[in-house]
């Protein structure tokens, strides 16, 4: 026991150091490792900063920090002695007072044979040279300043480092190295007198600012570019000349000593001499900037000769692809290289390879917008680059180019924006830049610019030629907008750019044709308005011409308006869907948003009116006039004989008015019922639309795949694709309902119109419907067996002997099985039809009677239903002479044209009518104003919000709620007009 307890204290040691240790390297891997930011500003003058270890570490003694910041050197009258291999990489000794100058290279001290610079250096004369080593790169005792012979022959200078003797600029005189009076001087070069004034305007106009800036590059520049390509045809000069007139906006004014005014001067200078690429704009020398200032010359160039190529989506000729070169020019004059147009070139927005790269996919419409921060800007282009862009015509060896002409929004010409007007007034240029952030520094190159100019929006326009079948386009027009921006606080300050590639067609004889099928079937719809005014006012029978018959007319005229604009929208966009999408060859190219302008008014024209008309059609409906007939009559029973009597005595048993009720509560529920099934048209359209991606049918591009791989480019939507595609679907997949509820649901499911118009004649009772004053509908429910307050044995034997045909037809007629008709009844019968209504209405009952507490029915409306049943029984009966009808057969041109030829004067008219039209009193037969309704409004929500599903919800709450209203309403006319009682109506 003694011996094992050290060994378990050794134990529990060590079982607690390992605990330790793995907390500890827990510990390690969960620690988070967290700097603090330093940047190169943030070191004193003593210190530099590390790149090592991004932070800032102290310089060592008589030491200080270089211009960059991230070193150290010796201070004045220190050299540097030798390296050392720790972070402060130098030792620093002090000169002796013989030898206070530190030579240039800073490792020795020298004595100076003038003065000494404020960096303890030494310092010549203008004109000489420092020598601080011999020959073999000993360091003299004394540093010795020697002349350059400008004489000739030698004609020597300083170079700009001041250590050698280089010949002098050839723009000198041959005689000496100096630029004597009256000669000018500038840019290191030498100008003879008089050949230009040297009162140039070295200043940038920011129109959109109001001012003007004395630009540093230009007060430097100007005159001796100017210069140099004027009398010494210098080619970089004249290219770093036209530069400045491209910062200038290629501005013209009414002076002749700014940028642009020098290079046309210049420009017309050189007219005697030959042109470059036999192009009358391009001069020798010079850059190609201007097309010309002739009127109609735009027009001319961009709409007149087809570029040679030819596009083409689909086949074995299929070219869709857009070979751009730049040639590309520093802000100095100097050729850079040529390039290819893509990637990130014009592009200023990241992004991936693949979608820059569509932008350059022919048909596809580009379009790439973002926010860049000014002080990235100034950092990545700190002096502009210049671009000639030109289309690649292929050709192998023999390549040949296309130049493309630029259309700079913010050129003026005399103070006017020549470039934002018509095509005739356009002044075409070449030359264009991205980022100028160098002509808007006023004090020195190295200040900060007061303004710098963005090109925030680069569009190139393709241009279809008319009516071609070979995919060929005019020569494509790159428009630039720049927008100026002054610098406030460049750290938070951002600019919005955009780059955009088009393609549109001449559409004006798309427009033509629309606005033609327009006004062709606007026409037809006046003449459909007026035959159904015409119509109306024989069902009121009212021949006067008034305020109403005015008002019916543009509510006819509103639907079958909007019954045109529906079609020619849907037809419209059926085409460019099918063209559009379909094209091998380029023929056809969507219209430019701004052109849809037109076509969605259109929309919303249908939209509009076609709501008007629902609406008029949902108040006709909620105000129809309506009775049921009950045909059943009292049934004798014998009562139980007295005793002592022989005669037995019969009592009539009350009629039940449950059938009634019932067929009221089957009509309240036929109200709303439609051939589709609202809900599954909207599912379906979304599934389509959403899940199987035919929305993507509507993008800008001329590909008709259904999906898209993520990291592919989406273009932007087409309205017209947009709306062609889900209309489309709409109606196609409401007409695939209809067709699948009339030929299959209806026939082999249920029926529900004719399940009503069967229950009427189980139930002996019939339903008079009057949509108009003086025309309605008329359904035979009278039992052909006289009886329907039966028990269930003798209902089923009734039934069984109609299945038999041991009994009478169910028909109005003799021998007939027709039982529901359009009646056009006479005045008279109409005037006392009203007179028993005004005192069946419960409106017009007197308020004595108004207790909304009772539920019974007066005296007085059981006496007056009582009286419209007799008196509505006794007419079907033919009981009134004065009120007599015929039943016949409707004309085809009747039925085609919706009216009654023959006016019901003396007699009512009632019209066979197998195809149950009652039912246009109920949304059942109104199914295409109701289907198209839907459509416009689901697709003007979509056009609005461009989100299908937001469509479809809305789309649903609006069908909800109408259905909800027609419901409500319905029941309470219902209500008012059979006095049914609402509580029956579940």
């Amino acid at each position: 026991m003694a011996t094992g307890t050290p060994l378990l204290v050794v134990n529990v040691h060590r079982t607690l150091l390992t605990l330790l240790f793995l907390m500890y390297i827990g510990h390690i891997d969960c620690q988070q490792f967290i700097i603090p930011f330093t940047a190169p500003s943030d070191c004193g003058a003593e210190e530099f900063f590390d790149i090592s270890s991004l932070s800032c570490a102290k310089c060592g003694s008589n030491q200080r920090q270089s211009t960059t910041g991230l070193s150290c050197i010796c201070q004045t009258g220190y050299k540097t002695t030798n390296l050392s291999s720790d972070k402060v990489s130098i030792a620093c000794d002090k000169c002796p007072i013989d030898k206070p100058a530190v030579t240039k290279d800073g490792f020795g001290c020298i004595r100076c044979p003038g003065s000494l610079s404020d960096e303890g250096k030494c310092l010549c004369s203008s004109g000489s040279i420092l020598v601080e080593r011999d020959i073999n790169g000993n360091l003299l005792d004394e540093a010795k300043c020697e002349a350059c012979n400008g004489d000739s022959p030698a004609l020597s200078v300083p170079n700009i480092s001041g250590d050698r003797c280089e010949r002098c600029q050839a723009t000198f005189i041959n005689t000496s190295c100096v630029c004597t009076s009256p000669n000018v001087l500038a840019g290191g070069l030498c100008f003879p007198s008089g050949s230009l004034s040297t009162a140039v305007n070295p200043s940038v106009n920011y129109a959109q600012l109001k001012f003007s800036v004395q630009s540093a590059w230009f007060v430097e520049n100007l005159y001796s570019s100017s210069a140099a390509c004027l009398i010494f045809s210098d080619l970089t000069a004249c290219q770093a000349l036209g530069n400045m007139c491209v910062m200038n906006m290629h501005s013209f004014s009414g002076l002749s000593n700014d940028a642009c005014g020098l290079f046309n001067t210049i420009f017309r200078s050189k007219a005697t001499l030959s042109s470059v690429q036999d192009i009358a704009y391009w001069r020798v020398n010079l850059p190609w900037l201007y097309y010309g200032d002739e009127p109609g010359l735009a027009s001319r160039i961009l709409l007149t000769d087809p570029i040679p190529i030819v596009f083409s989506f689909r086949g074995t000729k299929k070219n869709t692809d857009l070979q751009l070169l730049v040639a590309v020019y520093n802000v100095r004059g100097e050729f850079l290289r040529w390039e290819q147009l893509g990637g990130s070139n014009l592009q200023f927005c990241p992004d991936s390879a693949t979608r820059q790269a569509a932008a350059f996919s022919f048909g596809t419409a580009y379009q790439q917008s973002c926010d860049l921060s000014l002080a990235a800007l100034l950092v990545t282009h700190s002096e502009p680059l210049f671009y000639d862009v030109f289309m690649d015509l292929g050709g192998g060896q023999n390549k040949k180019l296309l130049p493309l002409p630029t259309l700079v929004q913010n050129q003026q010409y005399n103070g006017q924006f020549i470039n934002q007007g018509i095509m005739k007034n356009w002044y075409l240029s070449r030359r264009m830049f991205l980022v100028d952030t160098l002509s808007g520094r006023e004090k020195s190159l190295g200040s900060v610019p007061k303004v710098i100019r963005v090109a925030t929006t680069v569009k190139i326009r393709f241009q279809l030629v008319p009516r071609t079948r070979e995919g060929q386009v005019f020569p494509p027009l790159i428009s630039v907008t720049y927008t100026d921006v002054p610098i406030t606080d460049v750290n938070t300050q951002t600019v919005s750019v955009t780059f955009a590639v088009e393609y549109e067609m001449d559409q004006t004889d798309a427009r033509t044709k629309t606005d033609t099928a327009l006004g062709v079937l606007s026409g037809l719809a006046v003449l459909c308005a007026l035959l159904k005014t015409v119509s109306y006012k024989r069902r009121i029978a009212s021949p006067l011409i008034d305020v109403e018959t005015i008002g019916k007319f543009l509510l006819f005229f509103a639907g079958d308006l909007a019954n045109v604009f529906f079609v020619v929208t849907v037809g419209t966009g059926l085409y460019w869907l099918i063209f559009y999408k379909a094209q091998q060859f380029v023929s056809v190219l969507l219209p430019l948003p701004t052109q849809e302008e037109q076509f969605v008014t259109y929309i919303g024209c249908a939209f509009a009116l076609k709501a008007v008309q629902f609406l008029h059609k949902l108040y006709l409906q909620v105000s129809v006039d309506i009775f049921l007939i009950d045909w059943e009559r009292p049934r004798s029973k014998p009562n139980r004989s007295v005793q002592g009597v022989e005669d037995t005595k019969h009592e009539s048993s009350p009629v039940s008015i449950w059938r009634t009720y019932f067929v009221a509560n089957e009509w309240n529920e036929l109200q709303t019922i439609r051939k589709i099934c609202p809900t599954f048209q909207i599912m379906a359209v979304l599934f389509f639309l959403e899940v199987l991606g035919f929305s993507n049918l509507a993008l800008r591009d001329p590909w008709s795949t259904l999906e898209r791989p993520p990291q592919a480019y989406i273009p932007p939507y087409s309205l017209i694709l947009r709306y062609g595609v889900a209309a489309t679907l709409w109606l196609c997949i409401g007409l695939l309902q209809g067709i699948f509820f009339t030929v299959f649901y209806e026939h082999f499911v249920e029926d529900k119109i004719r399940q009503f118009v069967d229950l009427c004649s189980v139930s002996n009772i019939s339903v008079m419907l009057l949509s108009h004053r003086c025309f309605g509908y008329y359904i035979h429910g009278r039992s052909v067996h006289g009886h329907a307050d039966s028990n269930m044995e003798e209902m089923n034997n009734n039934l069984k002997r109609e299945r038999e045909s041991l009994c009478g037809q169910r028909g109005l007629v003799p021998n007939s099985d027709i039982q529901t008709f359009q009646v056009s009844i006479t005045n008279r019968l109409r005037m006392q039809y009203d007179r028993i209504q005004d005192s069946l209405s419960r409106r017009n009952r007197p308020s004595r009677l108004m207790d909304a507490s009772t539920a019974n029915l007066s005296e007085l409306q059981v006496r007056a239903y009582n009286t419209m049943n007799h008196f509505l029984g006794s007419v079907i009966d033919h009981s009134h002479s004065d009120m007599d009808y015929t039943v016949r057969d409707k004309l085809l041109f009747e039925r085609v044209l919706g009216m009654e030829f023959i006016e019901a004067s003396d007699k009512s008219l009632f019209y066979n009518d197998e195809a149950h039209s009652f039912s246009n009193v109920l949304f059942y037969g109104n199914e295409a104003t109701l289907l198209i309704f839907d459509t416009l409004f689901f697709c003007v929500v979509d056009l609005g919000s461009q989100n299908f599903v937001l469509a479809a919800v809305l789309t649903y709450i609006q069908q909800t709620l109408f259905c909800l209203l027609r419901n409500s309403l319905g029941r309470r006319n219902l209500v008012n007009k059979t006095l049914v009682d609402k509580r029956f109506l579940i």
